[in-house]
């Protein structure tokens, strides 16, 4: 009898897990559209003999069936790992490249309304102004030509102003999203530690982990490290954000209203310098506000100041239409030569197109005006390294894009839901369960006879 009754417990262990089973794969089948999810595979083992069986007693049985051993994520944590530094990569290149082709967009070179077309139209103003020194038609061209100037280089100095708050304004953004999800990540360190300790399963909350710890990687380049009780601890070039249920914040120590951009972590009260910079989105901004932006600015100032004191220069060697010494055709403040240039001139007679004193009609210092290319040789080469740039930047987006889909790839082959195989591990499990119920069934049947039909003498 307690061979037949070790049978029905074998059954009915069988009938467990195979619902199990099928409970598994109808999930993954649910969820197979569903971000972040990895698929679970549930993990059996033997329920053997006993260890240590009664005094005086023999154990007859042949093993009690399967049980339910875990129920496994498909995941693999190093490419979980080199995922979320791709992902990094790739979104600091992917911030860096849209900032600068949007700049680029706004500069407008080569066209017919940048600034190098605007130099270019200007020294041909000259040209024609030495041909035709005493038509004030001439005159009035240089100075519309050099408003020209003027407007095409302020235009272009507050599209890179313009890009630099839109910037620091999407860094302000950024910072309050990564603090968000660092706190988010804390508080499922904290769930994760609770249901580990309680037995729960922790699958799901898992999933929710490495979703916020990739979105706290795209943002800063963050690196995640696996705690003994299944939670995530996060730092950003070694400084500690998350650790465990506490989280730290994320603060722009200096550039918030200008200047170079720095970070720190604060926790407890106190602030740790973030080293470095970061990575990610966060740091891609942080770098434009910190080095592209004024770089290129700082090029253009240069291109400005060198056109006005060139231009200034010579003007003041040669003589208006009254005689008189010309005066400076630029004016500008040194501390934002770009934003701040102005025609100073504003009565074509002044501008001094002779060479000789007296008033005499000439255009000799005219004709040294039209060699003032230097500014624009300037410009050009500045606008060339801001195009290398783009381009390059582009590249590495594209190369980067390739292989995050490699290992996106990678990590989908492992923790995807594939329809097929779920399917017939569902199909597997119901025969399985199917053939359990069988197996009770005829175990009942026997039991009946035994039971109820032996001994039985007819009349």
């Amino acid at each position: 009898m307690s061979g037949s009754f070790a049978s029905f417990s074998t059954a009915l262990s069988a009938l467990s897990y195979n619902r199990v089973v099928m409970d598994t794969a109808s999930s993954n089948i649910a969820n197979a559209g569903t971000a972040g999810y990895s698929r679970r595979r549930v993990e059996s083992e033997t329920v053997a003999a006993p260890g240590q069986i009664a005094m005086w007693s023999r154990y007859e049985g042949s093993g009690e069936g399967v049980a339910v051993a875990g129920l496994q994520r498909m995941t693999d944590e190093f490419l979980n790992t080199r995922a979320r530094q791709e992902h990094a990569n790739l979104s600091y290149l992917g911030v860096r490249s849209t900032t600068l082709q949007r700049l680029e967009t706004g500069i407008a070179e080569p066209g017919a309304q940048g600034v190098s077309a605007r130099l270019a139209e200007f020294r041909a103003s000259w040209h024609d102004l030495a041909n035709n020194p005493g038509k004030d038609l001439a005159r009035t061209n240089v100075l519309t030509k050099a408003t020209s100037v003027v407007e095409a280089v302020r235009t272009q100095a507050t599209n890179v102003a313009r890009e630099a708050g839109d910037a620091r304004s999407r860094l302000e953004g950024l910072v309050t999203e990564v603090n968000t999800g660092a706190a988010e990540l804390a508080e499922l360190n904290r769930m994760i530690a609770v249901a580990s300790a309680s037995k729960v399963d922790t699958n799901g909350l898992a999933d929710q982990r490495d979703v916020v710890a990739m979105r706290l990687s795209e943002l800063t380049g963050a690196t995640a490290t696996r705690r003994t009780d299944g939670g995530m601890d996060l730092t950003v070039n070694g400084v500690p954000l998350v650790t465990g249920a506490e989280a730290g914040t994320l603060v722009v120590a200096t550039g918030s209203t200008g200047g170079p951009v720095s970070f720190a972590v604060r926790s407890n009260g106190a602030d740790v310098a973030v080293a470095g910079g970061l990575r990610g989105a966060t740091g891609a901004t942080a770098d434009l506000l910190t080095v592209t932006l004024p770089a290129y600015a700082a090029g253009l100032d240069a291109v400005v100041r060198d056109l006005a004191d060139q231009v200034n220069a010579l003007h003041a060697g040669g003589y208006d239409s009254t005689g008189a010494p010309g005066g400076p055709v630029f004016a500008y403040d040194p501390a934002d030569p770009s934003g701040s240039l102005t025609v100073a001139i504003t009565d074509p007679a002044l501008l001094a197109a002779s060479g000789v004193s007296g008033g005499a009609v000439d255009g000799s210092n005219a004709d040294l005006l039209t060699r003032t290319s230097g500014a624009e040789s300037a410009y050009q080469r500045l606008v060339g390294g801001l195009g290398t740039e783009v381009a390059s930047t582009a590249r590495l987006v594209t190369n980067q894009s390739a292989l995050v889909g490699q290992v996106d790839g990678a990590r989908e082959q492992l923790s995807g839901v594939n329809l097929d195989e779920e399917m017939v591990s569902l199909l597997t499990a119901q025969r399985a369960y199917e053939a359990a119920s069988r197996v009770m069934t005829t175990m009942d049947s026997m039991l009946d006879t035994l039971i109820n039909r032996t001994g039985l003498v007819g009349r």
